[in-house]
């Protein structure tokens, strides 16, 4: 849709992979929609992943004891956060979309998209206490995960032997996506790429382009325990 900004925030080494396809073939249809589309290559950024006190640019509250969670909090609030945060935060502020894509790593995000997550969703910025789950910081956003596995698609069942595939999605989708407010979509998985013919990866991109067409007519999912654990 004209006038929507979406962030996707990328993760992964290699332009030519398969998730550099799915990255480029959503900017495209986004951009084609009239929609502003900004990327993070995290990679590419040299994105540091690490969350330390080389974060905050002025005074720490406690020169003794150093908390980052409490420091990053006073920081944020006094603009002390060092400019590779603050431009994050600054993209994922003007966001309608949060696109996620990456591959899966030990059933989670690689580490420079956790620090990422470490890094720029702070409280003060995407949460408070009180201000979270549903009157998180960054309610009235949209966010979804767009990744990769290695593993085919019967293995993440529930009688498969990684078991249901929504488990995984437990933490990232709820106790970090959704505690800082965003409203999610369901996640788009492509599974088994290190399996696939060059034929079935072209169906899994095609997939996720007609997917783009509508995405802004999507429902977001009922993110609570039984959409995980239950259904």
């Amino acid at each position: 849709m004209a006038g929507k900004k979406v962030l996707i925030v990328y993760a992964h080494q290699e332009p030519m992979s398969f998730n550099g396809s799915l990255k480029k073939v959503a900017v495209e249809e986004l951009s084609k929609q009239g929609c502003t589309v900004t990327v993070s290559d995290l990679y590419a950024m040299n994105f540091e992943p690490r969350a330390t006190r080389n974060d905050i640019t002025g005074s720490l509250s406690n020169p003794e004891v150093f908390r980052y969670g409490i420091e990053a909090y006073e920081a944020y609030k006094k603009t002390a956060l060092t400019s590779d945060i603050l431009e994050e935060q600054k993209k994922v502020q003007e966001a309608d979309l949060v696109i996620f894509q990456f591959p899966l790593y030990w059933f989670s995000v690689p580490a420079i998209l956790k620090g990422w997550m470490d890094r720029v969703l702070c409280q003060g910025f995407a949460f408070d206490i009180p201000g979270f789950y549903d009157s998180g910081l960054l309610k009235g956003k949209l966010a979804l995960l767009s990744l990769t596995t290695g593993g085919t698609a019967e293995m993440y069942t529930k009688t498969g032997v990684s078991g249901d595939f929504r488990y995984f999605l437990w933490p990232l989708q709820h106790g970090t996506l959704h505690f800082c407010g965003f409203k999610v979509l369901a996640p788009q998985i492509s599974f088994g790429i290190d399996v696939s013919s060059e034929e079935e990866r072209k169906v899994m991109v095609a997939s996720w382009a007609k997917r783009l067409k509508s995405i802004w007519k999507e429902e977001p999912i009922l993110c609570t325990p039984p959409w995980y654990f239950q259904e």
